[in-house]
């Protein structure tokens, strides 16, 4: 079979397993929301209202009929892109949900990858290129501790010293509440600013965007120090480097240009899936830091038992993870020919 034919021929496999693997994720949720106790009702009434009441609400939120033709209309509007409309903010539909927060995620995954890609790589690199060093012990003691380090109680804790005592960052808020924020068509308060050439708005979003994405980048930065120092130091091991010393190549030239690209191969898909999570809802960073993204509205739905909320940012996340996923293993298979043989 031909390079192409066989990149094809994976490629198809892999989109055809995809609404499988959303269907089982849509199939999960469905079920363990309704297995874990509470009732949305409750939550939207309180527990004091009258039963008729409560009866007639969930005759018409349709939570009244067998569980199985509840989920065969979900499935019917999932197949619609229906996500549904959430019970508690008063008819918006999830997609408005998730129009208004998913930028603020996207934003702060965005920044916090830069951040880690850069911190990782770079002590990766510095640790493989100076083995047995201080530099090496470095590298090995970083990318343990941050990958180590909870991220809820990381960010208690730079928020109590950064925020609250040294006072340098402002605290759970994107944009200052007395000042208008960017507005734009992408929802990203950095990029609308430098549409609309308004500098002062886009550092007031960097400014406010620094702390939370500074604490992840570096606690997820551990991930990606440790794939570049591990593979690096085998590639430097490699006959073509040994090559490449004796024709008196700088030792630094053969690092950057020649040994870490091909060690950078595992960190594409790493970066991928990575990438993929912090868009689906770094909750723990999102509830911590009370930054206003999607996420921190899953935590919100979740706590007041809004089902088709919770079900349709949930299948939302899945399908980015997905997608993301698909995208990464074909992007490996046209880097790597023997993962499609």
């Amino acid at each position: 079979m031909s390079r192409s034919k066989a990149l094809q021929a994976y490629t198809i496999v892999r989109l055809l397993l995809a609404p499988l693997m959303l269907w089982t994720i849509v199939t999960v949720v469905f079920l363990l929301l309704r297995a874990t106790p509470g009732d949305p009702v409750d939550a939207i009434l309180g527990p004091k209202a009258p039963e008729e009441v409560k009866n007639a609400m969930r005759e018409q939120l349709g939570l009244g009929k067998p569980l199985w033709l509840q989920y065969l209309n979900y499935l019917g509007d999932l197949l619609r892109f229906d996500l549904g409309t959430s019970l508690t903010t008063r008819g918006q539909t999830v997609w408005e949900i998730i129009q208004q927060y998913f930028p603020a995620t996207v934003e702060i995954a965005v920044c916090s990858m830069i951040v880690a890609l850069v911190v990782g790589i770079g002590v990766g690199t510095l640790s493989a290129g100076r083995p047995n060093s201080g530099w090496d012990v470095f590298g090995r003691l970083f990318g343990i501790i941050t990958y180590a380090l909870p991220a809820f109680w990381m960010g208690m804790i730079v928020q109590l010293v950064f925020a609250v005592q040294l006072q340098w960052f402002p605290l759970g808020t994107r944009f200052p509440i007395t000042q208008t924020p960017p507005a734009g068509p992408t929802g990203l308060y950095t990029i609308d600013s430098l549409l609309s050439l308004n500098f002062g708005q886009f550092f007031t979003s960097l400014y406010h965007l620094a702390l939370p994405s500074l604490t992840l980048g570096i606690l997820i930065s551990g991930i990606f120090e440790r794939i570049v120092r591990v593979n690096l130091k085998q590639t430097l091991l490699a006959d073509y480097v040994e090559a490449a010393r004796a024709r008196g190549i700088p030792e630094s030239k053969i690092i950057i240009s020649h040994a870490l690209k091909n060690a950078m191969i595992p960190v594409i898909t790493v970066m991928g899936l990575t990438l993929a999570a912090l868009l689906g809802g770094a909750i723990l960073t999102e509830v911590t830091f009370s930054w206003p993204g999607l996420a921190n509205r899953l935590y919100e739905a979740i706590s007041l038992r809004d089902y088709p909320t919770v079900q349709g940012i949930v299948v939302f996340f899945a399908a980015i993870v997905v997608m993301a996923s698909i995208l990464i293993d074909i992007l490996n298979a046209f880097i790597d020919p023997r993962i499609r043989y």
